[in-house]
């Protein structure tokens, strides 16, 4: 602020000492003088020039400058991180409806709802809550619309729209026929309800109505469809109201089930659309369905029924959402986030007495019914019988929440699955997302810190199940359960005042990491582990990828495609070279192996000496070949095998 400004200032000439900033480039100044002379839309103008978007958006909403504000708007939500804090200041200030679209524009659907609904924009809040999976919300938002004013007859519509896209027909009619004759809105609402009406099978009813929406003027802009076209039914019972989620294996979808008259989830193998989705992606599709089907509790989610012409299965419809989805919205209490680790803990206990691992724990896989209740889901890549059974890291599983042994390529135990719980609920209670390749350094800030009626042995109760040893982790998920339970967990959100510290971003795998040991053999000295490393090409990759995909323990372990330095790395082998014969039992072992191997589509081509390794415990491992050779086939495999015994 020059000498000039300041002289203007003193003498209590605060317009003039802004217009002389504006004049002389300082437009930050000059905003600041002209916001404090109350001339709010020269103080946004100000703003604006000197790039102050937020700013300028604040001031131009104080001075009912819209088209300022609007200029500003677009600028804002180009930064997530000030568009979120500035949307929840214009909250407070009493700007809802600005906040809410600046939620809307970084993507948080559910806050900008929730503010839509605060600013009396009902149908708006409700779209956004239907997007978000909170129908419940969004139907209440709808309602509380009406009783604050009952001649919302766009809100009539809305709900009526809403009920009928969620199975609530009789509901729907109700809501539709409360649109008076002569409102504006009426011939939407007879459009919808001609949808209703033909549902309900009243045939009648729905003649009549056909006749005044053609006296209306016909369906608003577009052509009413019937009941089957909104609803396209599945398995001659399953009506579609959305696909939910897909992925290169399934597609999940809402549906109305016609004979239960309720809603459920309908995962369809992807085989149904696109006839041969891969051996590997079916073998786990029907595993989720003897698993989930075995399994009977509170707190997993139900199979309901099993559609063998999918193939598909029907499962309860979890209507309150993912734990994901819930983390992202809002701040847990420690007691609710103990409450949702203790209910995943419970699923997990009945499936480990059953023998089953679970082996891909994560929030997104937790689901919550219409009660709020916590169920576990997904069963695709649980494993039936054997608790011992290995598993290739990063295969199986979701790295941010996989056990260090599974990484490592290690076998998964019932530790494993208490492991994952144990992240899940440290990132409840902290916020923080706990690192892929965390020990106890790269842990931030503990729960204790955190909140403030939190101790150090709330701590403990959490990280035992985050112990890197699996035998330092508890027994089994009813020991962890009893421990969690053992504590008093406050019911409030109050976080410690102080800032959390920012966290260390993971670093990519770089050389460094590997060192050559006294052998000659490469040393992980993250993980401490013996590593042989092969140049990545094309080739390489489709062929580790089925070997990793084979997942058999008589298979040398893939361990990381490392982008950065563009190699593959493979555990280092264990054994010596086969001298003399190989013997009936690791014959047997190494032929399930390249089993499982032809089953994803790849020879091995090289079954010999040179590539079969063996150790005193029994075990046989075959070596990975960087390609099969030509015209190698199935058989060939077998014969070179035989050729060993």
């Amino acid at each position: 602020m020059d000498d000039e400004v300041l002289r203007l200032l003193r003498e209590e000439r605060v317009v003039a000492a802004a217009e002389l900033a504006s004049r002389r480039g300082d437009a930050h100044t000059a905003s600041l003088l002209f916001e404090r002379a109350c001339d709010f839309q020269r103080a946004a103008a100000e703003a604006e020039r000197a790039g102050e978007h937020a700013r300028s958006l604040q001031v131009a909403l104080d001075g009912n400058d819209d088209a300022t504000a609007e200029r500003a708007l677009s600028h804002v939500v180009k930064n997530a991180n000030e568009a979120e804090r500035l949307a929840i200041q214009l909250e407070q200030r009493g700007h809802p409806g600005w906040a809410a679209r600046l939620f809307e524009g970084i993507g948080k659907r559910a806050a900008a709802a929730r503010a839509y609904e605060r600013a009396g924009l009902a149908i708006k809040a409700a779209d956004l809550f239907e997007a978000e999976g909170e129908v419940a919300a969004a139907a209440r938002a709808l309602e509380t619309q009406i009783r604050k004013a009952p001649d919302s007859f766009a809100a009539y519509v809305a709900l009526g729209g809403l009920l009928l896209r969620f199975g609530k027909v009789e509901a729907a009619v109700r809501s539709l026929q409360k649109v008076p004759e002569g409102s504006p809105e009426r011939r939407e609402a007879i459009a919808l309800l001609l949808v209703a009406l033909d549902r309900l099978g009243l045939a009648e009813a729905r003649l009549e109505a056909e006749r005044e929406l053609a006296s209306l003027g016909g369906a608003p802009g577009i052509e009413v469809p019937n009941a089957t076209e909104l609803h396209p039914r599945l398995f001659g019972r399953y009506e579609v109201v959305r696909q939910v989620a897909a992925s290169p294996s399934a597609r999940l979808l809402e549906c109305i089930d016609a004979v239960r008259t309720e809603r459920v989830a309908v995962k369809i193998f992807a085989a149904y659309d696109a006839r041969g989705a891969g051996r590997d992606a079916f073998v786990r599709f029907e595993r989720e369905v003897r698993v989930t089907g075995t399994l009977d509790h509170p707190n997993i989610v139900p199979l309901l029924d099993y559609v063998a012409e999918g193939p598909a299965i029907v499962l309860a419809w979890m209507g309150r959402g993912t734990l994901e989805q819930m983390i992202a919205r809002e701040s847990l209490t420690p007691a609710r986030a103990v409450e949702i680790a203790s209910c995943v803990l419970a699923a997990l206990g009945e499936a480990h007495r059953l023998g089953i691992l679970h082996r891909d724990v994560k929030p997104a896989n937790v689901l919550f019914d219409e009660a709020g209740t916590a169920r576990l889901g997904d069963f695709g890549v649980a494993h039936l019988g054997d608790l011992s059974t290995t598993v290739t890291a990063g295969v199986i599983g979701t790295l941010g929440y996989m056990s260090p042994e599974q990484r490592e390529g290690r076998p998964a135990t019932v530790q494993s699955d208490l492991y994952a719980v144990g992240v899940m609920l440290w990132e409840m209670l902290t916020g923080e997302r706990v690192e892929v390749d965390f020990n106890a350094c790269t842990l931030h800030i503990s729960p204790s810190a955190m909140h403030p009626d939190l101790s150090v042995r709330h701590d403990r109760a959490v990280l035992a199940m985050l112990a890197v040893d699996p035998a330092e982790r508890p027994a089994d998920a009813f020991a962890a359960r009893h421990a969690l339970g053992a504590l008093a967990w406050p019911d409030t959100v109050e976080r410690a005042a102080h800032p959390r510290p920012a966290i260390a971003k993971s670093l990519p795998p770089t050389a460094a990491r590997l060192q050559l040991g006294d052998d000659g053999i490469a040393i992980d000295q993250w993980l401490d582990r013996r590593v042989v490393t092969l140049p990545l090409d094309a080739a390489v990759l489709a062929r580790v990828s089925a070997f990793a995909r084979a997942d058999h323990p008589a298979l040398q372990s893939v361990l990381r495609v490392d982008r950065e330095s563009n190699t593959v790395w493979l555990a280092a082998p264990r054994g010596a070279p086969l001298v003399g014969r190989l013997g009936a039992r690791r014959a047997e072992i190494l032929w399930e192996g390249l089993v499982r191997l032809h089953q994803m589509g790849e020879i091995h081509g090289h079954v010999d000496r040179d590539h079969v390794l063996v150790d005193d415990a029994g075990g046989v491992t075959l070596l990975f070949a960087k390609s099969a050779g030509a015209a190698r086939t199935s058989p060939v495999d077998r014969l070179d095998l035989i050729s060993l015994i």
